[in-house]
């Protein structure tokens, strides 16, 4: 399933993706008004943020993720600088609506995904992720502007618990740098059951927990979905303040919480998530739509939970290393005793505080730690209802209703249990719909009909992949988590 392509070959590749028409300038030289990036005097930097969270002090004891598989369901990833090793990223199934390009299939065409697996394991010449010799296996779901269904996310999901422990692979982490404003209870939702499932069987789920901010009363939203699961770790983001110093560390303005409001759930966790440094996909959409996040032809900034997420994945897959023997419940409550909390700050916004990796090095699991004690899930509500306020939508038809991305109707209740006994593929079928490891074959995919729109292999042909092909309802900030994308001020 490795498949590695160089710089140059992506180049043409993508070129191709966005049309003769269209330049590459972006990938191959600095974009205009670029400087000169010193990554050790930018206390957000990939190397600074690894020392204060502690990270370092792992890899100078010999755990630096490696053995450890970090499931990453997301928009792809490109073959950029410190991705591009031999076997770095393995490429599970494209589940998005660009398989069906060749161009297209696996990379990152969005931005985003390719900024997440940088934070958990990149391991270039100058830039190393939180667990540098750990491995991406990169399953896409999202399109250019990050188009996806939620059908697709939970299929991914079903697919990685199906597919972790197959010869050559070890996934143990997912990161989840998503999230919908689903408007039903967590303990039936069909995505929350999903995650749920994946945790059950062994897999450190890391969720994002939206960018909805603090908010208090009887209505406040909460976190996200899946992070509202009362079992997976929901990752808020810590902001440094512009210092190598955690002391001044505060919760992110945009950092998902509530008060007030009953039952919600708030962050477990906190990770560092403001003006991060990460890796850039050239004439990606991201890039392109917003040039105040460029650094210069190699990096982006960032900030969202999205990135404080995918901080947390990686810093999961250093503890794995030293003690693979760890269940999910130990590995949230090893991170939980250790974490620090933030002055000023009450429990609702920051869980049990922000990550502390240096003062874990040196101590042990709560081996009789017995483990979390939830009431089990159904998974027997709407998908619909998972969707929230986000759908994706071609030509304005929108895809609604209990149906997956094929137009296929679910039975939640059935898709339940065969995700509980881990069954929910049959070989490449997924709800009745055959999804190729590779690709979907044009005949399963031109015979569907998707509220009344018949879709065809050529629709996706790699002529074009603009934001203009989608809908802006396909994708909102809170989906992927993404807050913004800027290289102004540390405020």
């Amino acid at each position: 399933m490795d498949k590695r392509l160089d710089g140059s070959r992506f180049a043409r590749r993508l070129a191709r993706a966005l049309g003769a028409g269209l330049a590459i300038l972006a990938l191959i030289a600095p974009a205009a008004g670029a400087g000169v990036y010193d990554a050790p005097s930018d206390p957000n930097s990939m190397a600074s943020t690894a020392q204060y969270t502690g990270a370092t002090a792992w890899w100078s004891s010999g755990y630096t993720g490696r053995g450890i598989d970090v499931a990453v369901i997301d928009s792809g990833v490109s073959p950029v600088s410190g991705l591009d090793a031999p076997g770095k990223v393995v490429y599970g199934p494209d589940l998005s609506l660009e398989s069906q390009a060749p161009n297209l299939s696996d990379y990152d065409t969005y931005g985003h995904g390719t900024f997440m697996a940088g934070l958990i394991g990149a391991n270039g010449d100058d830039y190393r992720g939180m667990a540098p010799d750990a491995r991406i296996v990169s399953l896409k779901v999202a399109t250019a502007d990050g188009g996806a269904d939620v059908s697709q996310v939970i299929a991914a999901i079903d697919w990685v618990v199906q597919h972790a422990h197959d010869p050559g692979l070890n996934i143990r982490v997912l990161n989840l740098s998503y999230g919908t404003n689903s408007s039903q209870a967590s303990s039936i939702d069909p995505l929350a059951y999903a995650v749920e499932q994946a945790w059950k069987h062994g897999i450190v789920v890391v969720a994002s927990a939206g960018n909805t901010g603090y908010q208090r009363g009887a209505n406040a939203p909460g976190l996200a979905d899946p992070a509202y699961n009362p079992y997976v770790l929901a990752v808020g983001a810590s902001d440094s303040m512009g210092t190598a110093a955690t002391k001044d560390d505060r919760v992110a303005a945009f950092s998902a919480s509530s008060a007030g409001c009953g039952a919600c759930k708030n962050p477990d966790l906190l990770a560092p998530g403001a003006h991060l440094q990460g890796l850039r996909v050239g004439n990606s959409w991201i890039d392109a739509h917003h040039p105040e996040g460029v650094i210069n032809e190699r990096y982006f900034r960032g900030s969202g939970s999205s990135q404080a997420a995918a901080i947390m994945s990686g810093a999961v897959a250093l503890v794995l290393q030293k003690y693979p023997t760890m269940s999910p419940d130990l590995v949230k409550r090893f991170f939980q005793t250790k974490a620090v909390k933030l002055a000023s700050f009450d429990t609702q916004a920051q869980g049990a505080g922000e990550i502390q990796l240096g003062p874990m090095a040196n101590a042990a699991p709560q081996w009789s730690y017995t483990g979390q004690k939830f009431a089990a899930a159904s998974g027997s509500g709407s998908l619909e209802l998972s969707r929230g306020s986000d759908h994706i939508t071609r030509d304005g038809i929108a895809l609604s209703g209990d149906e997956d991305i094929f137009g296929v109707p679910v039975d939640e209740g059935a898709l339940a249990q065969s995700e509980a006994n881990a069954s929910s593929w049959s070989g490449d079928d997924w709800n009745g719909s055959t999804w190729s490891a590779s690709t979907w074959s044009a005949s399963s995919w031109s015979g569907s009909t998707w509220s009344a729109s018949t879709w065809s292999a050529s629709t996706w042909s790699g002529s074009t992949w603009s934001a203009s092909t989608w809908s802006g309802s396909s994708w909102s900030g809170s989906t992927w988590s993404g807050q913004s994308w800027a290289t102004a001020g540390w405020g």
